[in-house]
């Protein structure tokens, strides 16, 4: 069973704790402050946990040319990469309006920092948790830094090798212990055969004291609530109001319907995934009294005689009497009354029974 850990106040996660859902808002808010708060109240209101951003801060994210090269892509918001990423960038200050936002609404709020400078103020904001993308995963200086602030981090592995998800659990966890990994391949939209969702149950081999988690590109939601039957802690699936809208995460994410029917899903899966006790429930005695079976005389059975298999065969009986695992049991036991063909064999016909005495 993975270490649980306080992953937001009063929100712990991993252990037999509620799956952890986050809501990847990222930037399909397409630079509107206005359309990034319906995407908080649209969060909330499908019943996640927390709504997430992605912050950068772009002249430490990208280099000079990075931000230069032309950017003709149908998703563009302008000539150049850095033009794009300038409109689909909020300020600091509109990072606070929005958390402040997510605070009345009641929904936890935090954003992947995507350089160093932006763990800085996502830190300096108070977010609850640092979420790495899978981009900065095997950025073990980024990473060394980031966990030395002592927030708990949620960890995607997109793009990343089982060795350096070694070397990452290696760094981080004797700075803070409160982390995660998410299983994530980083494709979108993510074709199923892509997805191996085996590799939740190699991390939970390879990691058992930390909660293993699962974040998703995939269309629909049947593979995230298959995440969740096999362990994941956390999930986290990129959400839109409008998968038509230009830019690329859009077609890879969830529109409200689908985020309400997958929490929904996890929820229910949770509740399904009950005790490993096998046992005879109550839910199952009107079952068990209408078609539970019972070992009924085969043959006309005279007083005192021994029981043999061939005298005895199983059904459907009124009354109930010696369930058919018994069946062998019986054999060799002496009934004490007559017992006519196809009656039920009751405990009561057989030699050394001991009638109850009511108080």
């Amino acid at each position: 069973m993975s270490r649980e850990f306080e992953l937001c106040p009063g929100r712990r996660v991993g252990g037999d704790q509620p799956c952890f859902i986050i809501a990847e808002i990222g930037q399909n808010h397409q630079g509107d402050l206005d359309i990034a708060k319906r995407m908080i109240r649209m969060a909330k209101d499908c019943g996640a946990d927390c709504a997430k951003f992605q912050k950068s801060e772009l002249e430490y994210k990208f280099n000079k040319k990075a931000l230069e090269r032309p950017y003709t892509s149908k998703h563009s918001w302008g000539k150049t990469y850095g033009e794009h990423k300038r409109h689909l960038e909020f300020s600091h200050d509109q990072y606070r309006e929005l958390k402040k936002y997510a605070q009345e609404v009641g929904i936890f709020f935090t954003a992947s920092g995507m350089d160093e400078m932006a763990v800085e103020f996502l830190h300096e904001l108070d977010v609850p948790f640092f979420k790495v993308g899978s981009g900065d995963t095997n950025n073990f200086p980024y990473l060394e830094k980031t966990a030395k602030k002592g927030r708990p981090m949620v960890i995607s592995s997109g793009m990343q090798s089982m060795n350096t998800m070694h070397q990452v659990y290696q760094i981080v966890k004797p700075i803070n212990p409160n982390f995660c990994f998410l299983q994530c391949t980083s494709a979108y939209p993510l074709q199923p055969e892509d997805v191996n969702l085996r590799v939740i149950t190699a991390y939970q081999s390879a990691f058992p004291d930390i909660p293993i988690g699962y974040s998703g590109h995939e269309t629909g939601i049947a593979i995230s609530v298959a995440a969740v039957a096999m362990g994941a802690k956390v999930v986290e699936r990129h959400v839109t109001l409008d998968k038509t809208w230009k830019g690329s995460d859009h077609q890879a994410s969830l529109e409200p319907n689908e985020l309400a029917e997958l929490v929904k899903a996890i929820r229910t899966v949770e509740k399904a995934m009950g005790s490993p006790v096998k046992q005879l429930l109550p839910c199952e005695m009107a079952c068990n009294e209408k078609l539970g079976k019972s070992v009924v005389a085969k043959v006309t059975i005279p007083e005192g005689t021994v029981l043999t298999l061939d005298m005895l065969t199983v059904k459907v009986g009124e009354p109930k009497g010696f369930p058919p695992e018994a069946i062998f049991d019986l054999v060799g036991r002496k009934v004490k009354i007559n017992i006519e063909e196809d009656e039920t064999i009751t405990e009561q016909a057989m030699e050394n029974h001991v009638k109850k005495v009511k108080y």
